[in-house]
C-alpha cells in the first residue's frame, strides 16, 4: 500500500505542479498514446533482446512483489526457528537414521507438516533437506557444509534478482528511450516547417512530451520499483541465511537450543522474536514434534 501512496503522491505533486503554472494537461494527453508506444514500446523490445525464457518468466513472476513485500513475516520466521529446533534435535537425541525418515519423504513427515508455509517454499525445503542429507553421508566439516550452502545462496539469490535487475537497466534506458521519441518528433515537426507558429508550437511541445516520459518514467516509476524489488529480494534471503546458520552451529556441536539462540540473532530486526518468545514458541511443540 505505501507503493501505490507513493504513486499517487508522484502523480500528484508532478501534475499537480504542472497545472499550477498554469500548463494544459491537454497536450500531454494527446501526445501521450503514441509517444508512450515509442517509448515502452522499445524498452520492452530491449528487453526481450538482451534477455530469455526463463529470464522472462522469473521477471513477470516477481513483479508481484514490488507491492506485496517480502514473502516472510515474523510468525514465518517463528516457524523456521522451531522447525530448525526439532530437526537438530531430533539428529542429537535420536540419530541419522532417525532424521533420515523425515528428509527423504518431508511431505509425509510428523515435523515438517507442522510448518505447510515453509514446506511450500521449494528452496526453503530443499536447502533443508539437501543440506542435512549431506550430513548423513559423513560430510561434517562445518566449513565445507558452510562453503556448499554459501553457493545454493549466491546461486538462488543471482536468480531471484533478475527482475529487479531487468527493471533497473529499463529505467537507465528510459531517458535514452524519451530522446529518441523527442527527436522523431522534431523531425515531423522539420517536416512541417510551413505550418503556422501555433501548429509548429504544438508539435514542438508533443514532441518534448517524449523527453519528459522517458525522464519521468524512469526515475519516477520504473527506477524506484527496481529498487523496492531488489529490497524485497535482499529481505527473503535473509530467511535462507539462518537456515545456514543454524545448521552450520548444530555442526559445530552446539545443542538443538543453542543453535536455534545463534539462528534468532540473524533474523532481521523487524521480525526477530525476543529471547522470551521464541521460548515460548519453542515450549508450545507437542511432545511428540520429534
Amino acid at each position: 500500500m505505501l507503493q501505490i501512496g507513493g504513486l499517487v503522491v508522484l502523480f500528484a505533486c508532478v501534475f499537480g505542479g504542472y497545472m499550477m503554472t498554469g500548463g494544459s494537461l491537454a497536450v500531454v494527453f494527446e501526445a501521450l498514446p503514441h509517444e508512450m508506444l515509442t517509448i515502452f514500446g522499445a524498452a520492452l523490445a530491449a528487453m526481450l533482446i538482451a534477455g530469455s525464457v526463463y529470464n522472462l518468466k522469473k521477471i513477470g513472476g516477481s513483479l508481484g512483489k514490488v507491492i506485496s513485500g517480502p514473502a516472510w513475516k515474523p510468525g514465518d520466521y517463528r516457524d523456521l526457528l522451531c522447525l530448525l529446533f526439532l530437526l537438530t534435535k531430533t539428529m542429537k537425541s535420536k540419530g541419522l537414521i532417525a532424521l533420515e525418515a523425515h528428509i527423504e519423504k518431508p511431505e509425509d513427515s510428523s515435523i515438517f507438516k507442522r510448518y505447510p508455509r515453509i514446506t511450500k517454499d521449494h528452496f526453503a525445503l530443499d536447502f533443508i533437506c539437501d543440506t542435512l542429507r549431506m550430513m548423513t553421508m559423513s560430510l561434517e566439516d562445518p566449513h565445507q557444509v558452510e562453503q556448499a550452502m554459501d553457493k545454493q545462496l549466491e546461486k538462488h539469490h543471482h536468480e531471484a534478482l533478475v527482475g529487479a535487475n531487468a527493471l533497473s537497466s529499463m529505467a537507465d534506458g528510459l531517458p535514452a528511450l524519451g530522446i529518441v521519441a523527442a527527436v522523431l518528433g522534431v523531425i515531423k515537426t522539420m517536416g512541417a516547417i510551413s505550418e503556422p507558429p501555433e501548429v509548429l508550437g504544438g508539435m514542438i511541445g508533443s514532441a518534448l512530451v517524449g523527453t519528459f516520459l522517458g525522464v519521468f518514467l524512469a526515475y519516477g516509476v520504473v527506477g524506484p520499483m527496481g529498487v523496492r524489488l531488489k529490497a524485497v529480494v535482499d529481505e527473503d534471503a535473509l530467511f535462507y541465511h539462518v537456515i545456514r546458520d543454524i545448521l552450520v552451529a548444530h555442526l559445530h556441536g552446539n545443542a538443538a537450543q543453542v543453535s536455534v539462540e545463534i539462528g534468532r540473532g540473524s533474523v532481521p530486526s523487524e521480525y526477530q522474536p525476543t529471547f522470551q518468545e521464541l521460548e515460548a514458541s519453542l515450549g508450545s511443540i507437542p511432545p511428540d514434534g520429534g
